[in-house]
């Protein structure tokens, strides 16, 4: 496998970029879609083009529903689903994507059949123990029955009596999300309650999938056990009716490299296409809570018809944050930390014990790659220390790990730091497709269709 040369920005980097559309958004839209109690077809536009929604589709597919992938706006795809009257017995590959081996297992418990989950080698260390103690709690058979990981089969019934389950959610929000997306089509509902020694990460991809099921008609309530967070939530039974056409918001993980390039280099990047809050509207992805770190950084944020615009000056400040709602742009934030250190600053990220168990072991892997740059990054029980270090130089080529996220970070420090190869920039294609060349282009003031 031949490295890529990371683009090194001779000036502010300034310019308007697509961004594919969430891919969270998007996996939701599709299963809710499959889960549809009326048979309609319905399709999900602007979806991302990536592997994650292509596994999502074949997953769908090989339990009955009907997909069909065309090109979208943008480089982008839409999908068509019509749900199937019965799910069936199948064989689901997971590849790498949380979302599938996450979310399909409890639409698997509905099939007339047994249904076998795997996926890539390092998927097999990605815990998933909170959804199939979930399951075993309803009373849905698992093989081999103590299994926490991939490869298992859910033994389905074609049907599921439904009820209440405690999990330990601690590792992972979307253990959560997975009960809840299915759990209308159980009999008598569901109401999910953690109870795990910590909080449950990434709160906002829960209320992205509360959001999206009341707006498919299905009843959702939430509510605190302990402190202002939720941690029980309830969805009663009754029909999935998603709207015919729904169209995915840009990638908002996705866009966060591209917006910090503009703090790094003192530029001014915008990402097209960015929905407004509105009173009626609830934002889907936590805008607020990236605002708030690029913020921190030094940068100016603002959101208008033109879209979601960030500037820099180029001079970041260390931060303290906690991450712990947004733990997926942990990479992108350690880029720019590293950053910040070569003038000096010193950062610590908080909150993010749980991206141990993401693509690869996120904290483990940014530290050995930040050590192999010369940066002094240290890692803590639940999160990063960055310290100063001022002379940055690559002594090998900047691991991936088979992450998007890993890659796109190597990329961003790539812009000051000279001669840093990516050793499989095709990592990125789990959810910017084109970001090989959409990078450069941007860097190089190429410029990239908006």
């Amino acid at each position: 496998m031949s490295t890529w040369s990371a683009p090194r920005a001779e000036g502010p980097v300034r310019g308007t970029v697509a961004v594919p559309g969430s891919k969270s958004i998007t996996n939701r839209a599709l299963l809710l879609a499959a889960l549809a109690t009326d048979g309609a077809t319905r399709t999900v536009e602007g979806a991302a083009r990536s592997r994650d929604t292509t596994l999502m589709a074949e997953g769908l597919a090989a339990l009955g529903a009907t997909t069909a992938i065309t090109p979208g706006r943008d480089g982008t795809v839409d999908v068509a689903v019509t749900a199937p009257a019965h799910l069936r017995a199948a064989r689901v590959d997971c590849g790498l994507a949380g979302t599938v081996m996450r979310f399909l297992p409890p639409a698997a418990a509905l099939a007339d059949g047994p249904v076998e989950f795997d996926g890539d080698p390092h998927a097999r260390t990605r815990p998933m123990g909170g959804v199939l103690e979930g399951l075993r709690g309803l009373g849905v058979a698992i093989e081999p029955a103590d299994a926490d990981r991939l490869p298992f089969t859910v033994l389905g019934r074609g049907g599921v009596a439904g009820g209440a389950v405690a999990v330990d959610a601690s590792a992972s929000s979307q253990f959560v999300s997975g009960l809840l997306l299915s759990g209308a089509r159980y009999d008598a509902g569901l109401t999910v309650t953690h109870r795990g020694p910590g909080a449950v990460p990434s709160l906002p991809h829960v209320a992205m999938t509360v959001t999206m099921l009341r707006a498919a008609g299905v009843a959702v309530s939430d509510a605190a056990n302990h402190g202002t967070s939720p941690s029980r939530w309830a969805v009663a039974p009754g029909p999935i009716t998603p709207a015919a056409r729904h169209v995915v918001e840009p990638d908002l993980s996705g866009a966060a490299v591209y917006l910090a390039a503009a703090l790094v280099t003192g530029g001014e990047v915008t990402v097209a296409g960015w929905p407004r809050s509105a009173p009626d509207r609830p934002d889907l992805q936590p805008v607020g809570a990236v605002r708030a770190v690029l913020e921190a950084f030094g940068g100016t944020v603002t959101i208008d018809d033109a879209g979601l615009t960030v500037r820099g000056d180029g001079r970041l400040a260390g931060v303290d944050v906690d991450l712990a709602e947004i733990g997926e742009l942990t990479p992108t934030v350690t880029a720019l930390a590293i950053v910040a250190a070569r003038d000096g600053a010193r950062s610590r990220l908080r909150g993010v014990a749980h991206i141990r168990g993401h693509e690869t072991d996120r904290l483990a892997a940014l530290a050995a790659e930040a050590a192999a740059l010369g940066a002094r990054v240290a890692e803590t029980d639940d999160g990063l220390v960055v310290e100063p270090s001022a002379d940055l130089a690559p002594t090998r080529p900047w691991g991936a790990y088979a992450d998007h996220r890993m890659a796109t970070a190597g990329a961003l420090v790539g812009l000051v730091v000279p001669g840093v190869e990516i050793d499989d920039v095709s990592a990125t294609t789990k959810t910017l497709p084109d970001f090989a060349t959409d990078w450069p282009a941007l860097v190089l003031g190429v410029g990239i269709p908006a």
